[in-house]
């Protein structure tokens, strides 16, 4: 783009930045998100997290950037969408060796659930994340122990929340089918601005 309009590479670079930064500005914060879901009548979301693929990195960096869970190098989002599969949050990224149950009380997630009255469905990754019996905001479904498997009633309720957050898996294969997400070399500020642009451009390619 540069040699062919006869202007610097570092222009280009400064113009795409603008736009992404733009793009980034229309992402919803968190509280806007279920503050949205509220005021179109909706009780439940959904949320989970997807590891960002980067390249390796030198130093002390590589290792806070190496998940365990996907041996991979990467940077870890959280994601919110409704039950249709629209995506409607992204989390700040986080390094790799993060697990998502902390990233999301990083987010203090459960509270700004309570404060707009919703309820959410995750995956058995966020077990233990809501431990208030009695006003349970986030379900999960069930985890077998060693000694205590669990019950065919308890794996069918597994099965039925599985079946419900299949639509979130949707949600981030739209995101990732941006090329440039293939493997990212962001530092991890750059790629928060950078998904949140694609999450405004994904909602409006999936909503065409």
């Amino acid at each position: 783009m540069a040699g062919d309009n006869r202007i610097s590479a570092s222009t280009v670079r400064r113009w795409v930045m603008e736009v992404i930064d733009l793009l980034a500005a229309r992402a919803p914060r968190l509280d806007r998100a279920l503050k949205k879901v509220t005021r179109k009548g909706g009780h439940v979301v959904l949320f989970d997290g997807t590891l960002i693929r980067t390249r390796r990195r030198t130093g002390a960096d590589n290792r806070r950037n190496y998940s365990g869970k996907h041996k991979a190098h990467g940077l870890l989002f959280l994601a919110l969408t409704d039950d249709k599969g629209r995506l409607l949050w992204l989390s700040a990224a986080r390094p790799g060796h993060s697990s998502e149950i902390t990233t999301a009380r990083y987010n203090r997630f459960v509270e700004q659930l309570r404060a707009h009255k919703l309820g959410a469905i995750g995956d058995l990754g966020f077990t233990g994340l809501d431990n208030d019996p009695n006003n349970l905001v986030v379900i999960t479904g069930y985890k077998a122990a060693r000694t205590k498997p669990r019950t065919p009633a308890k794996k069918q309720v597994n099965k039925l929340i599985a079946s419900v957050r299949a639509v979130c898996e949707h949600a981030f294969a739209h995101l990732k089918n941006w090329r440039t997400l293939t493997k990212l070399r962001l530092h991890a500020r750059h790629a928060t601005t950078l998904l949140s642009a694609l999450l405004v451009l994904t909602n409006t390619e999936v909503s065409r």
